[in-house]
């Protein structure tokens, strides 16, 4: 159920970018055609909504709350481990740190609705049909490439921070280096034009004693 919804909801996200965009965009925090946070989305309601599934109401109340917490626990995580924001929704009205707002909780708690009503009796019904040997071995597959993936994208943002912390430096270090150098240069130019300021002071100061003895002798 997990992987399935996993794929399910990145195939959604693909064409919900698709029709904002008008281009593929792939989609989610791994490589894979997989969005985990469905997985878990869809795992949680069910284990936790199935008792009220025949309430419309409370089924779509639950599915709110528990979706946006997910959302906003994803969020949070995601940003404070790796400084980075899959989704923002600062810019949406009634927003929580922009990583929940009222308009996809409520999107949220619609499709959970439509998922148990409608999706989820079809995909447990497909998953019957699979024998338990050869669901177990998907099962298995589907773990192996899912743990890879996360494996490989987690030792890639490793690999980009610690490339960024060196860029970080080594701008910070030409920046020394730069203000050292232009402090050196201004110094020396305020030097420079304050000198030739005394000279010509000076030289202003001689020129008007030259003329004033001059004026006095032809007097």
């Amino acid at each position: 159920m997990f992987f399935v919804y996993a794929v399910l909801g990145w195939c959604a996200e693909v064409a919900f970018a698709a029709v904002n965009s008008g281009k593929f965009v792939n989609r989610g925090f791994l490589n894979g055609p997989w969005c985990p946070i469905y997985g878990f989305g869809v795992v949680i309601v069910v284990l936790m909504l199935t008792p009220v599934e025949e309430n419309t109401a409370l089924l779509f109340a639950g599915a709110v709350v528990l979706t946006s917490a997910l959302e906003w626990i994803t969020g949070c995580v995601l940003e404070k481990a790796f400084h980075a924001r899959w989704w923002d929704y600062s810019g949406l009205p009634f927003n929580i740190g922009g990583y929940v707002c009222l308009k996809f909780s409520l999107m949220w708690g619609l499709a959970c609705v439509l998922v148990m009503r409608v999706l989820h009796p079809t995909v447990m019904f497909l998953i019957s049909l699979v024998p338990d040997t050869a669901l177990a071995v998907l099962n298995a597959v589907s773990a192996c490439a899912m743990a890879a993936d996360l494996t490989v994208t987690l030792l890639g943002i490793r690999k980009m921070q610690s490339r960024l912390r060196l860029l970080t430096k080594l701008t910070a270090d030409l920046r020394e280096l730069s203000d050292g150098v232009g402090e050196k240069i201004s110094a020396d130019v305020i030097s420079a034009v304050g000198a030739i300021e005394e000279a010509h002071d000076s030289y202003e100061e001689k020129r008007a004693e030259i003329k004033r003895k001059r004026e006095e002798i032809i007097s």
